[in-house]
């Protein structure tokens, strides 16, 4: 990630930092609803979720796979690397849609398992109660979480490895997987909490709440799928 050469928020005052840190999870919150209104209406559009459905047949997965790869990289250059407040928005805006649409068959398949949101909401718990405990550490303990990046870029590396070759040779990378893409999670809002107080500078809120959310994401994945596992 490329950073504007701006002074970092845990420099600026106490004031400027709360303003910062209301804007960040605010956006990071709109965010989320804005999920939740677009995969509702993405489930409720039949074409849509069979499309959805279709690409998780075999190896189709690595096209849905590589698509969402791509089209999550473009926004969030547009997010981070543009000065234009409008861009960056509309870089959140496509994450946000990406995001929706690969989890569409997921949702769907939990929600089919058990005929309620019961799964929905307990992963949504389950997610949210860890995601608040890692901000406050991150933000009480004052601790520069930067050397997390090479760890986290090994293990997401070595689990995409792992992702397609389960894909191209037909093997189930299972429960333990699952939960180690929890932890690797984990550690990814911690960085990007990190991030908020010694990469970004004042006016990067946006490229702040989109690193949140996509981290928030991929810890709501996991946490679906290992509860799924238990139906």
């Amino acid at each position: 990630m490329e950073y504007t050469n701006q002074i970092a928020v845990g420099h600026l005052s106490e004031v400027q930092k709360l303003t910062f840190y209301k804007k960040t999870y605010s956006h990071l919150a709109i965010g989320v609803l804005a999920f939740i209104l677009v995969e509702y209406i993405f489930l409720n559009n039949e074409t849509i979720t069979r499309f959805a459905l279709s690409l998780i047949e075999g190896r189709m997965w690595l096209l849905m796979l590589g698509g969402f790869m791509l089209v999550t990289n473009i926004a969030e250059k547009m997010a981070v690397n543009s000065v234009d407040r409008n861009k960056q928005y509309l870089g959140f805006g496509l994450y946000i849609i990406a995001e929706a649409f690969i989890f569409v068959p997921l949702i769907y398949i939990a929600v089919y398992k058990t005929g309620s949101l019961v799964l929905i909401k307990q992963a949504a718990i389950l997610t949210l109660s860890l995601f608040a405990g890692l901000t406050m550490v991150a933000m009480f303990s004052k601790q520069d979480f930067s050397f997390l990046r090479r760890f986290l870029t090994i293990g997401f590396w070595i689990a995409l490895g792992l992702i397609v070759a389960g894909l191209l040779f037909g093997f189930n990378i299972g429960l333990w997987f699952s939960v180690g893409m929890v932890v690797l999670a984990s550690g990814s809002i911690l960085y990007q909490t990190s991030n908020i107080i010694y990469r970004y500078g004042e006016d990067q809120y946006v490229a702040a709440a989109l690193g949140l959310f996509a981290s928030l994401m991929l810890l709501f994945w996991y946490i679906l799928r290992i509860l799924m596992s238990r139906k």
